[in-house]
């Protein structure tokens, strides 16, 4: 064989290879999926937002994601009446097996801007969510239906978005909730825009709201370190930010990264309390962390060190946690949400199994994939503790806070789904050591919830009532509470000792609610029960939103930051009351307020409403 022709027979040979390498490679990288297994992941850890099944005459089910029937070989953000983000719709993308397999194990790196908040990361978990996708076909002959939701509430409903306003109050009786399904159960979820020109964030009289940092991915918890400078947890990223302004500044002047390489990190604690932590906790989707730190760190100086390794058995639906530490500094409490709406693949138990069960994890405590779901948990700050349930039956208690006057440990609660407009209203209040708040088979106290109908006798009477009800669907997120007593933006000293909410707004509402800061109202700590519009004016219209607040803390300075991740921003609310006529009242309580426009020319102007003007 002459050497041209030995040549290309290697050259041939060595084409031929590395097809047969990469076909290897595509088969490494893409596995044939089970769809049984598929089905059994999906209904764990995806079926809390996207529903796999039609309703009644054929009718396409929103939930916070699309509906995924006939998902597969749908061009991406092409569903009719779902608010996608512009990410998604301009993606270009085709969901195909190969697609879909790209797209999921590392959603917010595939196609950035979108707000899918978790990978699927195991390969072979994510073949068989594919595989079972595969199945979920439009019927055939079958027409699919679309509900249409009302550009504008009508009727007087306080709690809609076209009502809210600085200082308009809320407080929510028990006595007058609704009956389950008294209304439908809406898919509405919000369209996130960019900022109109002419877009306004409404405060009370006497504060100022202007745009603090932007450009962020996925900015979610907030807190700030006792030097004052600003954490933030980029959860889709995998990252801590951190940001250091000067006192009275309205930017920051360091914003760097952190840390990284972090499991879907949301809590972030300093400890021990006082000026000087030694380190920050961090709490991932499934693990607590902790990173070394010296006052006035910009960069981590050392690698996470693990202090609670796992902390469920699953890790779909809900997937936030929070860490904080008790006043004394012994207890580290991290709240779990639930990893579905209210336990639908929870099997069932006979009373003498509930009973062993309760012995070992705590009276109301859920079972199966809802394990330590659903839960306050606690342990001590090293970790060498198991993890103990502090309380049950919270369904997703996002946010956790400690009240500095009290000691008591407060949580945030997006509460359950699917029962109506006005059903179940979320919530914050104190955590009794050992208390059950309800889920899933009850809630708000003795309402039992219909889907769970004569399950749990035995808890009949034991659900506490929440002390704060807030409307339905709000979605409440962060909450922190306000103590400055100094700061060239302190706020006025009858806001000292109440707490700010952040609430990141409604999808399973026919109109919209939330998008908002609320402040409650506490007397010595103690709830009045009562909470009133801080900040609003995120909402567009029924189908769209500019901002969805998740975090708030209480800056250096006596100002207030908001996080908000729909477009990546944070806000900072002053108070200025000094600039302004002595005749404002410091406290509002109904009337007009004050609107400022956003941009580079923000200015203040009286208004009513908070809407974009």
């Amino acid at each position: 064989m002459s050497s041209s022709k030995s040549l290309r027979g290697i050259v041939l040979l060595s084409v031929l290879l590395a097809a047969v390498a990469q076909e290897n490679v595509r088969g490494q990288d893409q596995p044939l999926g089970d769809a049984a297994r598929g089905q059994t992941f999906f209904q764990i850890n995806c079926a809390v937002c996207h529903s796999p099944v039609l309703g009644p005459d054929n009718t396409v089910i929103m939930k916070q994601g699309p509906s995924l029937i006939g998902v597969v070989g749908r061009p991406s953000g092409s569903l009719p009446y779902f608010s996608y983000t512009k990410a998604i719709r301009e993606s270009g993308f085709t969901w195909d097996p190969a697609n879909l397999y790209q797209f999921l194990a590392n959603p917010m790196v595939v196609v950035p801007g979108t707000t899918m908040p978790i990978p699927v990361t195991d390969p072979r978990n994510r073949a068989d969510v594919i595989a079972y996708l595969g199945t979920l076909k439009i019927p055939e002959g079958v027409a699919l239906k679309y509900e249409a939701l009302p550009e504008t509430a009508g009727g007087t409903d306080p709690n809609d978005w076209q009502r809210q306003a600085p200082g308009a109050q809320h407080h929510f009786k028990v006595a007058d909730l609704p009956e389950p399904f008294a209304t439908r159960s809406a898919g509405n979820p919000p369209q996130v825009v960019p900022a109109p020109t002419n877009a306004t964030l409404a405060v009370p009289p006497g504060f100022a709201v202007k745009l603090f940092a932007k450009g962020l991915q996925n900015p979610r918890l907030v807190r700030t370190a006792p030097n004052g400078d600003i954490f933030i947890a980029e959860t889709a990223r995998d990252r801590i930010r951190v940001m250091r302004a000067a006192d009275g500044a309205d930017a920051p002047t360091e914003n760097q990264i952190f840390a990284e390489g972090l499991r879907g990190p949301f809590g972030i604690s300093f400890y021990p309390a006082g000026d000087k932590p030694q380190w920050i906790y961090v709490a991932n989707n499934n693990s607590v962390v902790r990173i070394p730190y010296r006052r006035g760190d910009l960069k981590a100086s050392g690698e996470p060190e693990v202090i609670v390794p796992k902390l469920t058995d699953s890790t779909g639906g809900h997937s936030t946690r929070d860490v904080v530490f008790s006043k004394d500094g012994k207890r580290m409490f991290i709240s779990v949400g639930s990893g579905s709406n209210v336990a639908e693949q929870m099997s069932k138990k006979i009373p003498e199994e509930i009973r062993a069960w309760e012995v070992e994890n705590g009276a109301g405590a859920a079972w199966g994939p809802e394990w330590h779901r659903a839960e306050i948990l606690w342990t001590d700050p090293e970790g060498r503790q198991p993890l103990h349930a502090f309380a049950t039956g919270v369904r997703n208690g996002v946010g956790l806070a400690v009240n500095p006057e009290t000691g008591d440990l407060w949580v945030s609660t997006n509460e359950r789904d699917s029962l109506g407009d006005h059903l179940v209203p979320d919530y914050v209040t104190r955590v009794k050591e050992g208390g059950f708040y309800g889920w899933p088979w009850y809630y708000i106290g003795n309402h039992e919830d219909p889907r769970h109908a004569g399950e749990r006798p035995d808890l009949a009477g034991k659900g506490i009532v929440p002390d704060v009800l807030e409307a339905s669907h709000s979605a409440s997120l962060q909450m922190t509470f306000y103590t400055s007593i100094s700061g060239s933006a302190a706020f006025p000293a009858d806001y000292r000792g109440d707490a700010f909410v952040s609430l990141h707004g409604s999808w399973n509402r026919t109109i919209r609610t939330g998008y908002k800061v609320i402040r409650v109202l506490l007397n010595h700590g103690v709830p009045t029960g009562q909470y009133d519009d801080f900040l609003t004016g995120f909402v567009i219209d029924n189908h769209s939103v500019w901002g969805r607040p998740v975090g708030v803390t209480v800056a250096h300075d006596g100002a207030l930051l908001i996080t908000e991740d729909g477009n990546g921003t944070i806000w900072r609310v002053a108070y200025e009351g000094e600039k302004f006529a002595k005749t404002e009242p410091s406290r509002y309580s109904g009337g007009r307020g004050w609107c400022w426009r956003i941009g580079p020319s923000a200015r203040r102007f009286p208004c009513c409403c908070g809407l974009p003007l």
